[in-house]
């Protein structure tokens, strides 16, 4: 049944695009059209004829079963877009200027996208020393701590879909390259509530990663940190965990704030 609140929305045309959209967004996982129709409780034919539309205009795409949809290009780059409003960026610049101050490493917010992670927030360090990962830079999900992290809050079939068809290419000679490895890595982060990079995507470089929640307890984002291992060897990097995790929850309640 349709909520209460939207039977005028879903009434209006111009406004069930929109419902799609939100109702896409809140489910979190890939949805067919009938799945999102036990919400809206639209005809049938207008369901699919909108989920057609969105997928043409780049706002849906098919997920890898065919038959479900996740969020599309145009979507992610809206949501980029809002996360970087010049209010939120703002407070989300001074947390992160304070936590990279704490540990004395550069700091990032990254954003899952359909193939990697995508940074959308940075605070370099002040040593002249420093690993050049710019906003907007993609990264991998196997082999960093932020796509790790990542790939830990996906429900068990997604994760099994995502590590029996990708291509875990070897970037260091400590990138997990084999799936079962890469499973039992993934449970111990859900175990944990944290993950890692020992320089499995570049060498010399060690990251920890913890999640950005969302008011359901979903993973928004990712906040991580990385150091060269000239300065930084990962048991070090682990004795932040508090001041990660501390940030994490400040930015998490920005985005719950008008």
């Amino acid at each position: 049944m349709p909520h209460s609140d939207d039977d005028q929305a879903t009434s209006l045309p111009s406004l069930r695009l929109l419902l799609v959209l939100e109702e896409v967004a809140r489910v979190g996982v890939p949805v067919t059209p009938t799945m999102v129709n036990e919400t809206l409780g639209l005809p049938k034919p207008t369901i699919h004829r909108l989920f057609a539309t969105l997928e043409e205009a780049g706002y849906l795409q098919r997920d890898i079963d065919g038959r479900s949809y996740t969020p599309g290009r145009r979507v992610r780059e809206l949501a980029g877009g809002i996360m970087s409003s010049l209010r939120v960026r703002t407070a989300r610049i001074a947390v992160l200027t304070r936590l990279a101050s704490e540990i004395g490493e550069t700091c990032n917010v990254a954003l899952p996208d359909r193939t990697a992670m995508i940074y959308v927030e940075r605070v370099e360090t002040e040593w002249p020393l420093r690993i050049q990962l710019p906003i907007g830079t993609r990264v991998p999900f196997h082999c960093t701590a932020s796509g790790k992290m990542y790939l830990s809050s996906l429900t068990g079939r997604h994760f099994e879909s995502f590590a029996s068809a990708a291509d875990l290419n070897r970037h260091t000679p400590a990138t997990i390259t084999d799936q079962l490895r890469l499973r039992a890595e993934i449970a111990e982060i859900r175990r944990l509530g944290y993950a890692t990079d020992d320089q499995e995507f570049i060498s010399g470089m060690v990251a920890v990663a913890v999640p950005i929640l969302e008011s359901n307890g979903r993973l928004a984002s990712t906040l991580s940190f990385h150091a060269p291992t000239q300065r930084f060897d990962l048991s070090h990097a682990l004795t932040f965990l508090p001041q990660l995790r501390a940030a994490a929850d400040n930015l998490s309640s920005l985005m719950l704030r008008d």
